[in-house]
Order: structure tokens, then sequence, then C-alpha cells
């Protein structure tokens, strides 16, 4: 990972010396936005390059979340949001919209080095083979997924989300279960999160959507049906 491009973003320039700061000692290298109109300036100059972006949620100009609502429509980029919001449903609304993780202000910079590396760990740094589940092909090394030979656009916690499932496929996975495993960092907002991420995928998948079974009272489990 040693030299991935980081785009900081965030109004508060002591708050983005801060974040730069710990990533170059860790070897990335630092792009940096005061605003969202120049983060997506930023980005569209520099996507080829960049690996993660780190979004705070309120800035001038433009927001974080209309930031990311435009980067989702072209890429799957991971991207963890900065905020100093603690609502729970602030967490889910950008879960609903694409984000791959979050942290809330104030943070350890400590902290966030060990996530971004964590983030773009299970981004870039999985290997394995293509594996087919009655017709869902998942390349591990690409983090591709396509159905019927043709591939399919997922969020990285979607496809993760994904991923844990058919890994135990025939086996049925608690919410609990399922949030300690996919949401790596002790989540402890709603499960709801969980429902609103498997419509989603049950609706990319389209008719083998129906591989991943609703266990009334528990959670999920998925298994190939003919």
């Amino acid at each position: 990972m040693n030299n991935v491009t980081v785009l900081v973003v965030d109004d508060e320039s002591r708050m983005r010396k801060l974040i730069k700061d710990f990533l170059v000692q860790k070897e990335f290298k630092v792009l940096e936005a005061e605003d969202g109109e120049k983060a997506l300036e930023v980005y569209h100059e520099n996507k080829k390059e960049i690996g993660l972006i780190l979004l705070d949620v309120m800035m001038p100009k433009l927001d974080g979340w209309s930031v990311l609502r435009q980067i989702r429509q072209e890429s799957k980029l991971p991207i963890m949001m900065l905020t100093a919001r603690g609502e729970e449903q602030d967490e889910l609304f950008g879960f609903e919209l694409g984000v791959d993780e979050y942290i809330s202000k104030p943070f350890s910079p400590k902290i966030l080095v060990a996530r971004v590396e964590a983030l773009l760990n299970r981004t870039i740094g999985n290997q394995g083979e293509i594996k087919d589940y009655g017709g869902i092909e998942i390349n591990a090394d690409g983090r591709t997924v396509k159905v019927d030979g043709k591939e399919v656009e997922m969020s990285l916690r979607e496809y993760e989300l994904l991923k844990y499932l058919v890994d135990n496929e025939g086996i049925a996975l608690s919410r609990d279960k399922i949030l300690n495993n996919v949401w790596n960092y002790d989540y402890y907002g709603d499960s709801r999160t969980i429902d609103s991420h498997i419509k989603k995928i049950r609706h990319k998948l389209g008719k083998k959507g129906k591989y991943i079974e609703t266990m009334r009272g528990v959670g999920y489990k998925f298994e190939v049906k003919k």
C-alpha cells in the first residue's frame, strides 16, 4: 500500500494538516481540498491515482453528501466520511449513498490511519481466485461481481456483505454476526443498515437475488437454488 494517494477533503486547514502529517508518516501520498467543489475538481484531475477519499460532511459550497453522490455515479472508489455528527440516521443515510466507512470527530489520528490501512487492505489487498455461485461470479482479486457474465457495480460494503454471505453458504447468519464481521469496527448503529444493503444487493443480482434468503427472527442465509 506504500505510495497510495489519499484525497483529504475538509474545510479546516488544521484538520487537513493533522491528517496529512500522520498519513505521510505511513508513506501515503496526500492531495487536499478545502470544500466540495474543489474536491470534485481534484478528484477529476487525479482519479487514476487516487486510492481512497477522506471526505468531511459539513463543508462550504458543496457538502460531503453531494460530493459522494457525484463520485458514486462513476466510481466505487473507497470513501470514508469524516463527521462531527454522531446521529445514527446520518450514518444510515451515508451507507445508503455508498459510504464504505465512517469515523466521527474528534478521533485519534492513529486510529484514522489504521482504518485507512484496513479499508485499503480490504479493497486492494485481497488476492483470490474467481468463484461461481449459481451464476454469480466473484473475483476476490479484482473485487468484482458478475451475474451471468455481466459485471454488476457494487460499493465496497455491498461487495463485502455479499462475499461474507457466499463464504458462509447454507449457514443462517444473525444480524449481529454480520455486523461484527462486515462492519469491522464495533458498529453500534441500527441493524436496519444490513436490511438496506441486502435490499440493494438483491436488486443488483436480479433473479439471483432469491439466493439471499431472509431467516425470520435471525438474519440471512445465502443458498443457491435451482
